[in-house]
């Protein structure tokens, strides 16, 4: 168990739908639930068959029949409304990861990361409605937060989708919350794998877009049970943001390769200098629950008890983002992540 690991979640006998469960999140997310309990059924709704035969194939490896029973695995896209609602009869819990995650990808194509992103959020939300699902989490990301290129506005507008659907449910009493966090180490896409491959390759320097720049670090493994400790305590509305540790990236660099040069090639269009998962304005509604954050819906018209009755609320002028942040990764503790994914050594900013 890490550093986010749910307290009281049981899962067993329970019908659960992960969207893009194909994906880097979809797998983990998959494989901890089959190791730590017994669900009734266990959805992968993807629309890429050679993923999911990939997926079948690693799982069969590594559970025996019994485990792999309640596996089911539904072909289909989040823009299909209709085949959407078929996947999702009897599920008491869905988790949504399914996204066009690529920012020069939604730059070139913002209508593809429109349909996904926005009306595909709207579809799982009127899906889970219709189907009467329990719980909906949905995962976003810190572009979402003061977005400057196309792929953060899809996902705040998919954030802005699921906080407002509490106000849908009526009777139905579906709950939905939002989940949001910075680069996952080691996932598709990451800076680390990339850098990995160019050092095997035998590069004699690494490219960093700005020797300034700062990002957000979490693990697959924290972000899993990121997901399903704040399935445990979501009330509904609110979006829950990790407290995890930032680095630069020159040191990432450093700590990945210490003899090989830098070089600066410039910053890509639509990507920030520093990340930032809660602004000034979203801190006037941000409670601090220790380990996380959560912001609080602006708009309640359903049964909801606050956060903020018996938590602290955020000072006034408070910002989360990636350059003052209080928690910093070591290079050590980058390799260990790497390594094995296991606990994050930290250390810490140090102080005027």
């Amino acid at each position: 168990m890490g550093r986010f690991a749910p307290n009281s979640l049981d899962l067993d006998g329970k019908v659960i739908l992960v969207t893009g469960g194909t994906g880097s999140f979809g797998r983990r997310f998959i494989e901890t639930v089959l190791t730590r309990a017994k669900p009734r059924k266990l959805i992968v709704y993807s629309r890429d068959e050679l993923k999911q035969h990939e997926m079948q194939i690693d799982l069969a490896e590594k559970f025996d029949p019994e485990t792999m029973a309640c596996m089911r695995f539904f072909l289909g896209d989040v823009r299909d409304r209709e085949r959407l609602q078929l996947a999702v009869r009897g599920v008491d819990i869905l988790i949504h990861a399914a996204a066009l995650k690529q920012v020069p990808a939604a730059e070139y194509n913002p209508s593809e990361c429109i349909h996904t992103n926005i009306m595909g959020a709207e579809n799982v939300v009127w899906a889970c409605l219709n189907n009467r699902v329990k719980q909906v989490i949905a995962l976003s990301t810190d572009k979402a937060c003061n977005p400057v290129n196309l792929y953060g506005a899809t996902k705040l507008a998919s954030d802005k989708t699921f906080v407002a659907a509490n106000n849908l449910s009526g009777d139905i009493g579906t709950r939905f919350a939002v989940v949001r966090y910075g680069n996952v180490v080691g996932s598709r896409g990451s800076v680390a794998p990339l850098f990995q491959r160019l050092i095997a390759k035998g590069v004699t320097e690494l490219p960093i877009t700005d020797a300034r720049m700062t990002r957000f670090w979490i693990t697959l493994n924290q972000g899993v049970d990121f997901v399903l400790s704040s399935l445990d305590q979501m009330r509904g509305g609110e979006i829950f943001v990790p407290k995890i540790p930032s680095m630069k990236m020159t040191e990432l660099a450093a700590a990945m390769a210490p003899d090989l040069a830098i070089k600066v090639i410039g910053i890509r269009p639509g990507e920030k200098l520093h990340e930032m998962m809660i602004s000034v304005d979203d801190a006037r509604t941000t409670v601090d629950l220790g380990d996380r954050y959560a912001i609080e819906p602006a708009f309640v018209e359903y049964s909801r008890t606050p956060y903020s009755l018996t938590h602290p609320m955020a000072d006034e002028g408070f910002s989360y983002a990636s350059d003052t942040n209080d928690e910093w990764l070591s290079g050590e503790g980058l390799l260990e992540l790497l390594h094995d994914g296991g606990p994050t050594p930290l250390r810490r900013r140090a102080t005027d």
